[in-house]
């Protein structure tokens, strides 16, 4: 029995129940209504619902009477064992061993479809992370939400999202005019500028342009002229050497789009013209304004200076405007820490277009990371000079225990990486402890080949030891982990709840055998334990895709 059925039976119950006492009206459930948990005392039963709370007072009964009349319904259905009434109405639910032994086999039928979900068809997201400036490689903060905003969006897209992942390339302002003037005094044997950017990647990239555009450096006139020749082409090596390691670290985007763009393209002419005919915006002091405080900003912002010249948030406006008629009904921004106070403005901004905040637009801050090893902090990289960066950590740990690490703790909390726990090989480091018990699976899985056993003889009735009900009921619950993790945009659920299968899983391995012993014969539950074993190995590697991590066969 899976999710499904059980939830249909549970409705059917639920609709008895209610027109006993409302005879002939309608009577419409919601999810809500429907949803199951699990209890947290597994001796309590399979599943629970409190829907007999949630209805009791509009049925005029108290809500253990009529969890008592929805628990009888659904004991008729053969798949279920035994219906308790729990408290002040909470319904307890045992499944049938072979009702419940049945999720094995289809799990392993369902394959990489194991855990999808339709939570959120029909919308179309723009999913906009890292978007690091291309002044130097990619530090640990870009590093996190790489992994999280990769492993986010591979949530959403299971949940039948549309994703569309961007990179906002900021190649407009005046941190690439300090990145320029960093790489022209490198070349001329200057010291770094007191704004400028050090570390030995400035060098790389300084003699690198010099000796590709030899040419067009002998032909420039003066420092300044010198200064385009590299800001030309550093930046372009510069943000090539960025996606390169974003690759690298299984990250890929559908959409670079150049902050230059909107500022080219019409888009903030464009979105002044419709924000001043919304009402939107005044002028004052020479100066063009937006009127955010009408939607909860703390004052009023300037787009365009008396100068003539736009500011940041000109930018922001032209973008949002852009990804709105592109057609994005939800456009999520991954912000870093720093930009905790972009919130308001940004939220205004929106609702000054007449979009809703929090739906249209959504903005996740992710919070700082430090690196540890030998117990002390990692302050400095030895390529980047003042930061700690991506290559860092994958350096120290490889890509798996990077991302792993990195989308494991919720983004609302800053977070250190314990470089020495990472390459251990124990239990208490969570990736290897996860993918050690995928690996585990496959050992079982050639063993038990070898032996001849295979799953012909399913028979779920057969799994009824204490630690397989355990472990089919976590399996169980991996498509609504995912949903959760999606609708949340919380994508450390998926590696929190590996950690607990793998626990389970390893508990099963310990206390039970896929081949029997000796010379006992191989028996029916056997065949069905290989099943079992084939399904969590399933569950385990659809996980990991989630985060982008690798399902190794061996260890």
């Amino acid at each position: 029995m899976n999710d499904a059925t059980l939830t249909s039976a549970l409705a059917a119950s639920i609709r008895a129940a209610l027109d006993r006492r409302e005879g002939g009206q309608e009577i419409t459930l919601s999810e809500d209504d429907l949803k199951l948990e699990r209890p947290k005392n597994r001796d309590h039963g399979d599943w629970a619902s409190n829907v007999a709370m949630r209805f009791a007072k509009r049925v005029g009964t108290n809500p253990r009477e009529l969890a008592q009349e929805i628990a009888s319904g659904l004991e008729e259905d053969p798949s279920v064992k035994k219906v308790d009434v729990a408290g002040p109405g909470f319904i307890n639910i045992t499944l049938d061993e072979a009702a419940a032994g049945e999720l094995a086999r289809e799990i392993v039928a369902a394959g990489e479809t194991y855990g999808s979900n339709q939570a959120l068809t029909g919308r179309n997201i723009n999913l906009e992370f890292v978007s690091a400036n291309p002044t130097g490689p990619i530090h640990l903060g870009g590093a996190r939400w790489a992994a999280v905003g990769d492993s986010l969006a591979r949530v959403l897209a299971n949940a039948g999202a549309e994703v569309t992942r961007e990179y906002y390339f900021n190649d407009h302002g005046a941190q690439i005019d300090r990145f320029a003037n960093s790489l022209v005094a490198a070349h001329l044997g200057e010291p770094t500028p007191e704004d400028g950017y050090a570390g030995q990647y400035i060098i790389d990239i300084a003699n690198q342009v010099a000796a590709e555009n030899a040419a067009e450096l002998a032909a420039a006139s003066d420092r300044d002229a010198k200064q385009e020749v590299f800001r030309k082409h550093g930046v372009e090596l510069m943000f090539g050497a960025i996606r390169e390691k974003l690759e690298e670290f299984r990250v890929h985007f559908d959409v670079f789009f150049h902050e230059d763009t909107v500022h080219t393209d019409g888009s903030v002419e464009a979105a002044i013209q419709k924000l001043r005919g919304l009402g939107r915006i005044f002028d004052e002091d020479g100066a063009v304004w937006l009127r955010t405080t009408d939607f909860g900003d703390d004052k009023d912002r300037v787009i365009v200076r008396s100068n003539g010249e736009p500011t940041y948030f000109a930018g922001d406006i032209g973008y949002y405007l852009n990804k709105r008629e592109r057609g994005f009904d939800e456009c999520l921004y991954m912000l870093g820490a720093d930009h905790h106070g972009y919130i308001g403005r940004m939220m205004a901004m929106a609702e000054s277009f007449g979009d809703t905040p929090g739906v249209n637009m959504q903005i996740l801050i992710g919070q700082m990371v430090n690196l540890v090893k030998d117990g002390e902090p990692v302050r400095m990289s030895k390529r980047a000079g003042n930061i700690v960066t991506l290559d860092d950590l994958v350096d120290a740990v490889g890509v798996d225990a990077a991302r792993y690490s990195l989308v494991r703790s919720s983004t609302n909390t800053s977070m250190d990486i314990d470089l020495d726990l990472l390459v251990s090989r124990s239990n208490d480091n969570p990736v290897y402890y996860v993918q050690y018990a995928h690996a585990r699976t496959r050992a079982v899985n050639r063993n038990a080949t070898e032996a001849g056993i295979n799953g012909d003889n399913f028979d779920p009735a057969t799994l009824t030891h204490p630690t397989e009900n355990n472990l089919l009921g976590q399996l169980r619950e991996f498509p609504r982990i995912l949903e959760v993790a999606a609708v949340e945009r919380e994508p450390h659920r998926v590696s929190r709840y590996l950690e607990d299968l793998a626990a389970a899983y390893n508990r099963w391995y310990d206390q039970t055998r896929v081949i029997p012993q000796g010379d006992a014969p191989v028996e029916a539950v056997h065949s069905s334990r290989f099943v079992l074993n084939e399904a969590a190995a399933q569950v385990l590697r659809n996980g990991l895709t989630m985060i982008g991590v690798v399902a190794p066969d061996r260890m």
